[in-house]
């Protein structure tokens, strides 16, 4: 599976191993797709019993697998390219055991753009898909080359369709999305339609093949069962985090710098931590009063309180590098993306004339945020 994922403003950990940066853009694997490879080229080895001999058979698995994720980075790769092109920046793609995703940091502006970044993907599959089935001529059906070839037509077929279907958090999703846009005007609105299409796509995934099993009397198999299951619940899961998202976004102008912010007390760096340990916002002032470093509240409720006389609240504190200097009118998105650029406990906001308003404590915004 696919899909591109456009970035909420939510601080993530390292997500895997970097093997590339085509274009720029890294890319990197999950480390739980080298199991699941393992365990894809040992049934794949297995259903090439017939066609090919020996241990040669998982050989030719590990090559597909191998080729099967190009293909992957291939379509991802498609929709980086065209968001890029759209002035959208590309922060990594995403290569795990279900497929992939790239991270592209903005929302497209427009219904049309969204369309476009998200059918480049599938567009590409297909077109690969088409490509080697022209290449197929030119091989014995039952050689290696041939086996390999009309494996990976296939797996490019089956991506293409099914990132098609029309509900979040696949292409399909998105390319639905961008028409209830268009219609409505109201991207929150078309956000929720496509991902409920994609909740009732996650039930049809396990519902209808276990319905046609019943029907035609046939018995299913425990692997398939699990494999649709997995793919369900991927689907579900991605669906219900875009609602979410859909309602973070509609609340997210509730976010205000202003609101938020501390007091800001300054101090001289040499004042001892006794004598101001009970205020929450602390800046360290230089001769002249203007604000030079932010003490961290954390490192002052970690000192104890019998040391507090003897350290410095200057020995506690941040410089004030200019990431850590915010406006005050900062709100929504804005005031996420400030912060995520560089990450700290604390933050000095300043008015428009560079007078000193306050403190905004990174511990107060993560709380506001999970509580819009």
């Amino acid at each position: 599976m696919a899909g591109n994922a456009p970035d909420g403003g939510a601080r993530q950990s390292g997500p895997g191993v970097k093997i590339a940066r085509p274009f720029g853009i890294p890319v990197f694997i999950s480390p739980y797709w080298f199991l699941i490879a393992g365990v894809f080229v040992i049934l794949w080895a297995r259903s090439l019993e017939r066609s090919v001999s020996g241990d040669l058979r998982y050989v030719v698995a590990a090559a597909f697998v191998v080729l099967l994720y190009a293909s992957v980075l291939v379509h991802e790769l498609s929709h980086s390219v065209v968001a890029r092109a759209f002035g959208l920046p590309v922060r990594r793609i995403l290569l795990y055991p279900l497929g992939g995703f790239s991270e592209i940091e903005r929302e497209p502006p427009t219904p049309g753009r969204e369309f476009l970044v998200s059918a480049a993907g599938p567009l590409i599959s297909l077109a690969l898909a088409g490509v080697g089935f022209g290449l197929l001529r030119a091989f014995h059906p039952g050689g290696i080359p041939g086996v390999l070839l009309s494996q990976l037509v296939v797996a490019n077929l089956l991506i293409g369709v099914f990132n098609m279907l029309p509900g979040l958090p696949l292409d399909g999703g998105r390319m639905l999305r961008a028409g209830v846009w268009k219609l409505t005007g109201r991207p929150s609105s078309a956000t929720v339609a496509a991902a409920w299409a994609g909740r009732g796509l996650a039930v049809a995934v396990v519902l209808i093949p276990l319905a046609l099993f019943v029907r035609s009397g046939s018995q299913a198999q425990v692997f398939d069962v699990l494999w649709l299951a997995v793919i369900a619940a991927f689907m579900w899961t991605g669906a219900t985090q875009s609602l979410r998202a859909s309602r973070v976004r509609e609340r997210l102008p509730e976010l205000q710098a202003r609101l938020l912010a501390r007091r800001a007390i300054p101090v001289p760096s040499s004042l001892p931590l006794a004598e101001a340990a009970q205020a929450r916002a602390l800046v360290i002032v230089d001769h002249e009063d203007r604000p030079i470093a932010i003490v961290s509240e954390a490192a002052v409720m970690a000192t104890p309180v019998q040391r507090r006389p003897w350290v410095d609240a200057g020995s506690l504190a941040r410089t004030l590098d200019p990431g850590l200097v915010l406006s005050a009118d900062l709100s929504g998105m804005a005031l996420v993306e400030a912060v995520r650029r560089s990450p700290a406990s604390e933050y000095l906001l300043v008015e428009p004339s560079g007078q000193v308003f306050g403190v905004l404590a990174a511990a107060d915004l993560d709380h506001a945020f999970a509580g819009v």
